[in-house]
């Protein structure tokens, strides 16, 4: 049986894993996540999660979203120019719209592959890619969604 890893990653001698709690808080956070559909910020996790939670502090966000990382349920997206965002993993492959207006991200269904593969400079293997399409979402622009 597996121990408890140290900050390196490594099992500590004579130790057992830790039991996750599924707390009150924590259920909140996966919530808030899950109803959002999008990544979140944990400013705007701790500001979604505190109308269920008051009380709730932007540490006990940070540790679950670290604990969530861990476990494999939550991924971070990277935007480029902007600190990490988080959204539920497990999503099929896709992209994200960033509203220039409110900051707010969105996932995009849909991926322009067959287009990355041309843009490719001759004798270059593509391995992976990231598209962050930028302008205004509805709810900015008055328009409905």
């Amino acid at each position: 049986m597996n121990g408890e890893k140290n900050h390196f990653g490594e099992t500590v001698p004579g130790t057992r894993p830790r039991a996750r709690r599924r707390t009150r808080q924590r259920s909140v956070i996966q919530r808030v996540l899950l109803e959002a559909n999008r990544p979140l910020s944990p400013q705007a996790i701790l500001l979604a999660a505190q109308a269920m939670a008051p009380g709730l502090g932007i540490a006990t966000v940070y540790r679950t979203i670290h604990t969530m990382m861990t476990e494999g349920t939550l991924v971070a997206v990277g935007i480029p120019g902007e600190a990490a965002r988080y959204e539920i993993s497990g999503k099929e492959h896709h992209h994200h719209f960033q509203c220039r207006e409110c900051d707010a991200v969105f996932d995009i269904q849909g991926c322009p592959t067959d287009d990355l593969a041309k843009l490719t400079p001759k004798g270059f293997r593509l391995e992976s890619h990231q598209v962050v399409l930028y302008g205004v979402c509805p709810p900015c622009t008055g328009m409905p969604s």
